[in-house]
C-alpha cells in the first residue's frame, strides 16, 4: 500500500473485532511515529501504549459512555508532550503540531498494517494520567483506539455511529481552506 492509498483508506471505523497485539506491532507504530518531522529535531511526542487486557479494562473506565464501542479496542494509544521539549519561536507552540504529525505517521502505518487506528477526545485526562503515570505538565491530546474492523455493525454503537459506520464522512470542499497565493475565504 502506498501513502496514498493510506490516506484514502483511513478511517476513524468503530465497529471493531479484536486483533493480537504484540510488541512487534507497537514497535513498528513507535518507529514510523519516531520518522515524522518535528522543529530542531527536538521529537517532543511521547506515547504509551497499552494493550494488556487488565490495564485496558482499567483504561476503559476513563472513556466516555459515547465512546462505548472502544471497549472492543485491543490497545488504547495514549499521545502527549509538553510544551518545554520542543520550539517556541515567538508565541508559535509546536509540541502539539509535531505530536499530531508524529501521530499521523502511526495512524496511517496502522491502516497499512490492516488496523483501524480511531482517536478520540472523549476521556477524563486526569483519571488516564492517573492510570498510566504521566505527570503533570504534559498535554495528554489524544487516545487513539486501535482493532481491527468488523464487517458487522458491532451492537455497542448508538444509531447515530452505526449510520456513519459505512459512509466516508462529507469532507469540507477544497475552495473553503485550500487558497491560491492569497487567503480569500468565500463569504
Amino acid at each position: 500500500m502506498n501513502v496514498t492509498d493510506a490516506i484514502h483508506a483511513r478511517r476513524a471505523y468503530r465497529s471493531l473485532e479484536p486483533v493480537e497485539i504484540t510488541p512487534e506491532i507497537v514497535e513498528d507504530l513507535a518507529r514510523h511515529a519516531q520518522l515524522a518531522a518535528s522543529c530542531n529535531n527536538k521529537q517532543p511526542w511521547r506515547y504509551v501504549f497499552v494493550y494488556e487486557r487488565e490495564k485496558l479494562e482499567e483504561m476503559f473506565t476513563a472513556l466516555s459512555r459515547g465512546n462505548l464501542w472502544a471497549h472492543q479496542g485491543s490497545m488504547i494509544i495514549a499521545v502527549f508532550s509538553k510544551e518545554e521539549d520542543d520550539c517556541v519561536i515567538r508565541s508559535r507552540i509546536y509540541h502539539q503540531f509535531d505530536l499530531g504529525m508524529a501521530t499521523a505517521t502511526m495512524i496511517l502505518r496502522a491502516t497499512e498494517l490492516g488496523l483501524v487506528a480511531h482517536p478520540i477526545a472523549g476521556f477524563k485526562p486526569k483519571l488516564v494520567r492517573e492510570i498510566l503515570g504521566i505527570p503533570d505538565g504534559n498535554t495528554l491530546l489524544t487516545l487513539v483506539i486501535v482493532g481491527k474492523k468488523m464487517e458487522e455493525i458491532h451492537p455497542s454503537l448508538n444509531e447515530g455511529q452505526a449510520a456513519r459506520e459505512n459512509v466516508r464522512p462529507e469532507r469540507m470542499p477544497l475552495e473553503e481552506f485550500a487558497f491560491h497565493n492569497k487567503y480569500s475565504p468565500k463569504e
